[in-house]
């Protein structure tokens, strides 16, 4: 054997050894991208996989700590422990996750009233969403450094949870919709009051959304019947998107998207728009959609312990509720994307199950309202 340097050598070794690495890093990847393709069926929600998904927010909305508060602090009189600032909504990390915490336990018992941990369910609602915890939440909104507290995110969640418990048919659930009602009427408000001011909207893929908050505050105006907020969406949603044309959805997505910034558009405009202002509207936002071929790629997520990375999760959920709602209202049209939205929770779905706190303090929520859509 010749004798080569010590160096050659080494470069040799260690080209080899990254060849290696590149071939078993190369072989993951396309397993994975394979599994994004394979045909997927529907979902259906199981008894026992309700039971599992009850069990990650019944891991988080009565735990404290780690916790984000995200508050303005205008003096030390401010600085309190979470649960003295949020006797509701302490739990889940953080506000807006503890309270869509609190939508899937409700979502969840109406739809198996007869869930493992129905009992311990209740006893928590009737605890966090107390008449004088609710207070304390509304009083929180209407301090003079935190009136734009989360801001819109949770202000849709908070209505979309005031809406779940309004049509659960419960007696329980009566005492819970008057103890809540202080503080969606307030949030409600808040929408009316913020959305004139609005000049442009936030076309982000995660909580600042602008399309995602109106859509949810949209489906409680409608429950209830609030006029005023309608009008109020209607205008701004119109004004903020009407003329709006080739949404770059080949920009998508961000590293750390959960929120898809054109699909999003689109579920706020399926709301309030008649199917003749809807269609000519998507014939110039996305007509890539009513062909019968259309993809886009299920978000590949590269470690799930990422608290930021498993966004991407919460992204094709919430893509499949979009494809779900214009595959059922417009069958028609397009009732091809079914299969695309089974596929994106196909992904997802398995990979939920004994998730770990950076994803199942939230995620949870957002596979229930994706399959609660099919």
């Amino acid at each position: 054997m010749k004798n080569y340097p010590f160096y050659v050598l080494s470069l040799l070794c260690f080209l080899a050894v990254g060849c290696v690495i590149s071939v078993d890093k190369d072989k993951k990847k396309i397993a994975q991208e394979e599994e994004t393709r394979a045909p997927v069926e529907k979902i259906e929600l199981t008894l026992e996989q309700a039971n599992i998904l009850a069990n990650l927010p019944l891991e988080c909305v009565q735990k404290e700590y780690p916790n984000r508060l995200g508050q303005t602090l205008g003096s030390g009189d401010d600085l309190a422990e979470p649960k003295t600032l949020h006797p509701a909504f302490y739990g889940c990390f953080d506000w807006h996750s503890a309270v869509h915490g609190h939508w899937s336990m409700v979502k969840l018992l109406k739809m198996y009233p007869d869930l493992e941990e129905a009992e311990r369910i209740r006893e928590i609602l009737k605890t966090n969403l107390s008449k004088e915890s609710i207070g304390q939440e509304v009083a929180y909104f209407d301090g003079k450094n935190n009136r734009n507290y989360e801001r819109t995110y949770g202000w849709g969640w908070l209505l979309k949870l005031m809406e779940e418990i309004h049509t659960w048919d419960d007696t329980e659930a009566k005492e819970l919709e008057e103890n809540l009602k202080p503080l969606a009427e307030l949030i409600a408000q808040k929408f009316v009051d913020y959305l004139p001011k609005l000049q442009y909207p936030v076309r982000v893929g995660t909580h600042t959304n602008t399309a995602f908050g109106l859509a949810f505050a949209w489906d409680y105006a409608e429950t209830f019947n609030d006029e005023n907020l309608k009008n109020t969406i209607r205008d701004r949603a119109l004004f903020f998107y009407g003329k709006d044309i080739n949404c770059p959805l080949t920009w998508e997505p961000s590293g750390a998207d959960f929120l898809s910034p054109c699909f999003e558009e689109i579920d706020l405009m399926q709301r309030i728009l008649n199917k003749e202002d809807f269609m000519n509207w998507m014939n110039q936002f996305l007509p890539q959609l009513k062909t019968t071929d259309f993809k886009v790629e299920v978000a590949l997520v590269g470690d799930r312990e990422d608290g930021q990375l498993v966004h991407l999760d919460g992204l094709n959920f919430s893509r499949a509720w979009v494809l779900y709602g214009l595959a059922e209202q417009y069958p028609d049209e397009y009732g091809h994307l079914l299969a695309l939205a089974h596929q994106h929770v196909g992904y997802s779905f398995p990979n939920l199950m004994g998730d770990s706190y950076e994803g199942g303090h939230w995620l949870g929520s957002f596979a229930i309202y994706a399959l609660s859509a099919q």
